[in-house]
């Protein structure tokens, strides 16, 4: 079976996708700073695969890393998670997600080409498609920005169509990751307080923060409060599955959306994730932040056709998965 370098591989999707590769039978080498991942991710992962994972620590900015990686293991497919994610982060600044993920990804891609590695899976994003009426939304949408986190992820896909016949590339859009893997020993750990909702709202249910920041209530939609696609990050992690197996017995490159194409408020979760924990999670209307758009759902069709892909778990799924990694680390800290 084919041998994949992740980057980022020690991070919450990437730990995620790690698993659902091993249990497709591939074989899967971790590349990762652990800048934004716990040290103690791989042996989480060992306990739950029961093998072996192969890591090389290691920096996508520095190609000594990435070249020595490709020398030491036969790569024949690589998923690149490695790069910053936070909206309003990317706003305060800007040239820092430039360099690492528009960066990150040139190093990438000319260790790939110098390791003779052609095939790539890459983490993209619905905010390509910036702030649009039109829902849910499908991929031959225009691309365009309202933040710096999302004009990399346009450069990065414009770069990658750029590459010769010969490569294969898959893009995925992703929507809005939560939940945790079915073990809860792995799940989204954030060093500080969390940039995205599920993880904050999480860490009111403990009680480590007070109360949760809703940003913005006036938008145009049903409660007035922001409205997201949400995925189960397992079902995203096999979305990266499909798309690997697609590039490797087709040599075809594709552009989906990994979405369930269905909308929840803030207000919406804010609701489920009391219901996961058993208690009301306490929160106060805030301003609108920079780069932040109303409505963002995903028409999945094309994944389903291309590659079969269906997002199967729901909202209470994902809270119930999170509350169980997020008060099982709890108890397990105590």
């Amino acid at each position: 079976m084919a041998k994949i370098l992740l980057t980022g591989g020690a991070g919450y999707i990437g730990s995620h996708t790690y698993l659902a590769l091993i249990d497709a039978g591939f074989e899967v080498v971790i590349f990762d700073n652990f800048s934004n991942a716990k040290p103690d991710v791989p042996a989480r992962l060992q306990d739950i695969a029961g093998d072996r994972v192969h890591v090389v620590e290691g920096d996508v900015l520095n190609r000594t890393d990435l070249d020595a990686a490709f020398a030491a293991h036969q790569i024949d497919g690589v998923v690149h998670f490695a790069a910053k994610k936070a909206v309003g982060e990317s706003v305060e600044k800007p040239l820092d997600y430039m360099h690492t993920n528009v960066g990150g990804l040139l190093n990438v891609l000319a260790a790939m080409e110098a390791g003779g590695c052609r095939r790539i899976v890459f983490s993209s994003s619905a905010t390509v498609y910036g702030d649009t009426d039109v829902q849910p939304i499908p991929e031959d949408h225009p691309r365009t920005y309202t933040s710096p986190y999302a004009f990399t992820k346009i450069a990065g896909e414009q770069i990658l169509e750029q590459l010769t016949d010969d490569w294969a590339v898959g893009i995925l859009r992703y929507f809005n990751p939560v939940g945790a893997h079915r073990s809860a020993m792995i799940g989204e750990d954030p060093e500080d307080i969390p940039n995205n909702l599920v993880p904050y709202i999480a860490k009111v249910a403990t009680g480590d923060l007070a109360k949760l920041s809703v940003f913005g209530d006036d938008y145009d939609t049903p409660d007035g409060t922001g409205v997201r696609d949400y995925i189960h990050v397992e079902d995203l992690a096999n979305g990266h599955v499909l798309s690997l197996k697609r590039l490797i017995d087709t040599g075809e490159s594709h552009t989906v959306n990994l979405g369930t194409g269905e909308g929840s408020s803030v207000l919406d979760v804010v609701r489920a994730y009391g219901a996961a924990c058993g208690d009301d999670i306490a929160y106060a209307i805030a301003p609108r932040r920079d780069g932040d758009v109303a409505v963002l759902t995903a028409r999945p069709d094309k994944a389903k056709a291309e590659l079969g892909f269906e997002a199967t778990r729901t909202l209470a799924d994902m809270c119930r998965s999170s509350w169980a990694w997020v008060s099982g680390q709890r108890r397990n800290d105590k």
